[in-house]
């Protein structure tokens, strides 16, 4: 089954299609991708095998400016797209179609219009699902109906693919076939993970103890000087709950690589990692006593991982010159390639997706 991934950043949606095409009877072929940031693109050619003929799409807004461009693209089965959600997420500005990135998804539109996919499956924040009272969805499913697809969506949680992070997502799936479902399962796509689970090369995680590193570099510690800003639970207007060691992550972000405070990011102490969180001090110290622990943030190697990634992808990108500050970013832009994996699963199982 040929394949083109848009706003591809490090390749999640492929990374859970070379899975799944190891892992069950359909082979997922990639015939080209699209992506604006150079270094997210270096981070993919890092950890991918481009084949010769594939199609780099780069900025897709140029690429759909010229009919020529489009229909110069082989033909494909799936479209998948992790379109730019700022302009829907509760950290933008929540402008929706109004904001250049929240056009983003017209740019689906003039390549779906011309190739004609059999699937679509398209990822945003669940906020896209009901902003501007359900408006900004319906559009999109009407865009999609317009052009001949039936489509179904869910609300997915990659803490409940074995990857410990609270990332709520919506999936958008389209098909040319008639969807006798009316939306996505998130139990039922759980469960039919969990029946095949000892078939499925996922990497999979229990809690954050899995993936955090008993010793770090010491860069990755917080400063005497930064810490009671990161643990301050806020000043003025401005006040949330600043907690660390959780062993479920808060949301990967693309700007963690400036360090937020304790209520947005995430940080651990030396106490609760060496002792397979049996140590968890924070529970009973104020927050002058927690200045005195040790404590550091998650490095980009555990941000990957958090999002389904193998360690290697961390490591070929920084051979290709690939700073730690945009693996952050590439991280926290990424889709969590479990959640994919076991939706595409679902799909395939349930004759959703197929090659006849």
């Amino acid at each position: 089954m040929r394949h083109l991934e848009l706003f591809s950043g490090i390749g999640g949606f492929r990374r859970a299609l070379d899975l799944l095409s190891n892992d069950c009877d359909i082979n997922f072929e990639s015939i080209g991708y699209s992506e604006i940031d150079e270094k997210a693109q270096i981070t993919y050619m890092s950890n991918y095998i481009i084949e010769d003929d594939e199609a780099i799409l780069g900025n897709i807004s140029a690429f759909v400016s010229s009919d020529t461009n489009v229909k110069s693209l082989p033909n494909f089965d799936l479209l998948t797209g992790g379109f730019p959600c700022q302009t829907f997420s509760m950290m933008g500005q929540l402008d929706g179609f109004k904001g250049d990135r929240g056009q983003m998804f017209f740019k689906i539109l003039n390549i779906l219009g011309r190739k004609r996919p059999r699937y679509v499956l398209l990822e945003n924040v669940k906020n896209l699902y009901t902003h501007n009272k359900q408006q900004t969805y319906k559009r999109i499913k009407k865009e999609l109906e317009d052009l001949g697809y039936n489509v179904i969506s869910g609300i997915f949680n990659t803490a409940e693919f074995y990857l410990p992070q609270i990332r709520n997502r919506v999936f958008i799936f389209a098909s040319q076939d008639p969807l006798p479902i009316d939306m996505l399962s998130s139990e039922e796509v759980r469960a039919n993970l969990d029946a095949n689970l000892e078939a499925c090369s996922i990497n999979r995680y229990k809690d954050v103890l899995d993936i955090l590193s008993p010793k770090v570099d010491v860069k990755y510690y917080l400063s005497e000087k930064v810490k009671p800003t990161i643990l301050s639970d806020g000043t003025g207007g401005y006040n949330a709950k600043s907690e660390i060691n959780r062993r479920i992550a808060r949301p990967l972000t693309a700007s963690m690589h400036k360090m937020h405070r304790a209520c947005q990011d995430n940080y651990y102490c030396d106490d609760f990692i060496l002792s397979k969180g049996e140590n968890n001090h924070t529970i009973t110290l104020d927050k002058d006593e927690q200045c005195k622990m040790n404590i550091r943030r998650i490095t980009p190697e555990e941000a990957f991982m958090l999002q389904g990634f193998p360690v290697e992808f961390v490591h070929n990108a920084r051979n290709a010159g690939v700073s730690n500050g945009a693996l952050y970013k590439q991280a926290g832009n990424a889709v969590s390639v479990n959640t994919v994996y076991a939706i595409v699963l679902y799909l395939i199982n349930n004759g959703y997706i197929n090659e006849q």
